[in-house]
């Protein structure tokens, strides 16, 4: 495409500076509307989308009118809307109208979903930004940025840009490096344990730990969600909101559009996720019980090549039956991706056709078993060559097909 070869020959300083320059602009035509929000930032490899979602449930419980952003949807006050971006953190100029949207609707905060490749495009810049929050850190993104430090330290000018309150997960072993940049407060939240009980939060720096929130009962499956909680909780406790006003409202969400998302309960399970790194990939599998029929793929077509055979393996440890399909090949061959996959699954079944190969895992599924569909969650498009983007939905898909399956639904 033309755009990607004028990047390839602009000299790295002149696209820094044309990407700030935007997001001065940006800001300057809507007249930075971040200063009248307290805007709340989530940043890390895996969870962003769950934890907005849960902060902005928060929030709501508490009385204070929201909008939140995130590669699900927009969101403001009762109005709300698909992401079809297929950009996790939008434009500059969109991502400052979407807050000025905001502050005409009377909002008091704004949640903001922040990736790496929006930070590395100065889309962070120019928000006020009153909280931020690390999730985890894993690989992901590596050819874009050129080595895993570089992907932290992207990550890491998130909490250098803000200097109010940051939450981190103190059991990522990256997070010494989150917790290194000065803030006003610090609170960190941990599953391990420990000595830190909810009398000693409201410091400089305070541990909100498991014993502090559990039990909570989720509704939403997986150890990680309790992660996701304690981040959500950690902020609202840092608004001053309590505890139980926190547990309430995060006990009242049902499920998360793509976000292990139970399509079918009996007589099998049918899940639909977006995890598409190694990480995610796991834990998804392991959060999961009995014989697994798994569909995959690797998202974006032309990078992060290094994951394709560890999520091969991945799948090969956990699932029973393995399906490699199109997930978004854009202009790259999708046999090659799938062959790439396979080199860590050598006893998988390749389909190309995305819609055939979740049609093929649910006619392998019987009586207690979980087809787990992976890569996509939510997003409402596949990209494919020459910039081209066709219309998807997994979980329609599924729902269309059982529904020829026997009338199961």
């Amino acid at each position: 495409m033309i755009k990607d070869a004028v990047k390839k020959i602009t000299p790295s300083f002149l696209l820094d500076f044309y990407h700030l320059s935007l997001a001065f602009l940006g800001a300057v035509f809507y007249g930075f509307p971040s200063r009248k929000l307290k805007v709340i930032g989530v940043t890390g490899t895996n969870g962003k989308s769950t934890v907005v979602l849960m902060i902005a449930k928060i929030l709501e419980e508490a009385g204070f009118k929201t909008a939140s952003l995130s590669s699900i949807s927009f969101k403001i006050g009762d109005k709300e809307w698909p992401n079809a971006l297929k950009m996790t953190m939008p434009g500059r100029f969109q991502i400052q109208k979407f807050l000025k949207q905001a502050t005409d609707s009377r909002c008091l905060y704004a949640v903001v979903e922040v990736t790496s490749e929006g930070i590395k495009q100065h889309r962070h810049r120019f928000i006020d930004f009153d909280t931020v929050v690390f999730t985890n850190l894993s690989p992901e993104h590596i050819e874009r940025h050129g080595s895993f430090e570089k992907y932290k330290e992207a990550k890491g000018k998130l909490f250098e840009a803000c200097k109010n309150i940051h939450i981190i997960n103190r059991d990522d072993k990256n997070s010494d490096y989150f917790w290194s940049f000065p803030a006003k407060k610090k609170i960190g939240f941990t599953m391990s344990g420990g000595p830190a009980s909810i009398a000693h939060y409201g410091g400089r720096a305070s541990i909100v730990s498991a014993e502090n929130i559990l039990p909570l009962n989720l509704k939403l499956p997986g150890e990680f969600n309790l992660y996701n909680a304690a981040a959500a909780i950690a902020v609202g406790l840092s608004q001053g909101i309590d505890l139980e006003i926190c547990k309430d409202a995060l006990l009242k969400i049902e499920s998360i559009p793509g976000r292990m998302e139970k399509i079918l309960g009996e007589p099998f399970s049918a899940i639909v996720d977006y995890a598409h790194t190694p990480e995610a990939l796991e834990k998804v599998y392991q959060a999961m019980g009995g014989r697994k029929i798994c569909v995959l793929g690797s998202a974006g077509g032309g990078r992060d090549k290094w994951k394709r055979p560890e999520i091969g393996k991945i799948a090969a440890k956990y699932c029973h039956e393995i399906i490699l399909t199109n997930e978004d090949p854009y202009d790259e061959p999708p046999e090659n991706i799938l062959d790439d996959i396979a080199s860590g699954a050598p006893n998988a079944q390749k389909i190309l056709d995305r819609r055939e190969a979740i049609k093929k895992a649910l006619s392998l599924a019987g009586s207690g078993d979980t087809v787990i569909i992976t890569g996509k969650g939510s997003e409402p498009w596949m990209c494919i060559k020459r910039g081209k983007k066709i219309p998807w939905s997994d979980k329609q898909i599924v729902l269309d097909m059982l529904k020829e399956r026997n009338n199961i639904i």
